[in-house]
């Protein structure tokens, strides 16, 4: 699988099954060759014009995915802090 096709996918909370959104990035270690993390876009700290108010990106960490399948990356996001179902509204 490519990068360019990890992007085409949802990020999907196991814990609860809500939907974390799709890929934005990938946190590189170019050092020692690895995958730190999977960055996501966070929720929306303001209304701003139009909705597009200012977000601040998430880092899911790469030990936290469980299953990479064909529509969807399966995640546990439970305990992390920067993913409070609190924040994820309506995305």
């Amino acid at each position: 699988m490519r990068i360019s096709e990890l992007r085409m996918l949802d990020i999907v909370n196991v814990k609860d099954g809500r939907r974390l959104g799709p890929i934005k990035d990938l946190d590189l270690d170019l050092e020692r060759g690895v995958v730190k993390g999977i960055v996501v876009t966070g929720p929306s700290r303001s209304w701003g014009f139009f909705g597009g108010g200012k977000t601040d990106d998430l880092v899911v960490p790469w030990d936290r995915v469980k299953k990479i399948g064909v529509d969807v990356i399966l995640v546990d996001a439970q305990d992390l802090p920067e993913f409070n179902p609190e924040n994820y509204e309506h995305r």
